[in-house]
């Protein structure tokens, strides 16, 4: 399996499985937690997770210098992304918060070309504009009820910080550092805003009961260690632009859950919604194909020559 392909599935279950957080989040908070507590042990828990899986692949936990504030820098950004994205399920339903974090990869595509002089191709901004159709049409807003600026501002918030952590992420500086090194000092110092959040632990909030547990853990392993760090791999192997188009497989995810576990109808427009965006993601995947196909089909018509004005 070459780099490309890798990237791709690793991008698809980096999306899916950060598609899981309402899934594990929301019976906690029915439960009386608040976001703070949900977060801080939804990190607490990764972290040893990644640290075994460091020390089974004999390696260390060493860094240069040059790369502790960088990794600071994207361990906060990711904390404060998860932690707008979860507030503002006080706000709005947890269906169309993650419907409109999916702006992020717009972000990133702007970061990119204004920051870094990357060239986004036609067929790209094809992708983003299908997907973005196909997340109108999974959006929930049926009943026309306004949405609450509070909790809208929060997903932006979120999404902007998430957007800059991809594309940070993918700077030299972190070139020579293991994705797992990476994603467990992400992790690390994004655990610190929790840990002030909570007061260093006077008031962070018990599950009551104790199968909320398995919740926590579940958010530990799927939506932070297993998304980060497919996240990570997938754009140190084909960019943080695609990484970003495959996340609109994380609404689908939502409503996969929201169809199977909490019995929401699947209508005809989610149906839809779903298509576009798998045919965004294809389109995305099958890029480098497609451009091969392309220039096939203009070698077929070769540009006559033109002929010169004959002087006088």
């Amino acid at each position: 399996m070459n780099g490309k392909a890798k990237g791709y599935i690793l991008g698809t279950i980096a999306a899916a499985t950060y598609g899981m957080n309402p899934l594990f989040a929301l019976p906690l908070y029915q439960a009386g937690m608040d976001p703070d507590s949900v977060l801080f042990f939804r990190y607490l828990f990764a972290i040893p997770i990644l640290g075994i899986m460091i020390k089974v692949r004999g390696r260390n936990f060493k860094l240069k210098q040059k790369e502790i504030l960088p990794l600071i820098a994207l361990g906060l950004l990711v904390a404060l992304s998860s932690l707008t994205l979860f507030q503002s399920y006080n706000f709005m339903e947890a269906g169309i918060a993650s419907t409109l974090l999916f702006v992020y990869p717009i972000m990133v595509a702007l970061i990119m070309v204004a920051f870094f002089k990357e060239k986004i191709s036609l067929l790209t901004i094809l992708c983003i504009l299908l997907a973005l159709g196909g997340i109108a049409l999974l959006f929930k807003g049926s009943d026309g009820s306004t949405l609450s600026l509070t909790g809208t501002l929060l997903v932006m918030a979120s999404a902007l910080s998430y957007a800059i952590y991809i594309v940070g992420v993918n700077r030299p500086i972190l070139k020579d550092v293991a994705t797992l090194k990476i994603t467990f000092y992400v992790l690390l110092f994004g655990l610190s805003l929790f840990l002030i959040r909570v007061n260093l632990g006077v008031n962070l909030i018990m599950p009551e009961k104790w199968y909320l547990w398995f919740n926590l853990i579940a958010l530990a392993v799927f939506p932070t260690a297993i998304s980060f760090l497919c996240t990570t791999s997938a754009i140190q192997y084909i960019g943080s632009t695609p990484t970003a188009i495959l996340g609109a497989l994380e609404p689908v995810t939502a409503v996969f859950f929201g169809v199977i576990v909490f019995g929401e109808t699947l209508t005809l427009r989610i149906i839809c919604g779903i298509i576009l965006i798998i045919l965004a993601v294809a389109i995305i995947v099958a890029d480098s194909n497609i451009k091969i196909y392309l220039i096939r089909f203009r070698k077929m018509f070769p540009k006559l020559p033109t002929k010169k004005p004959i002087r006088p």
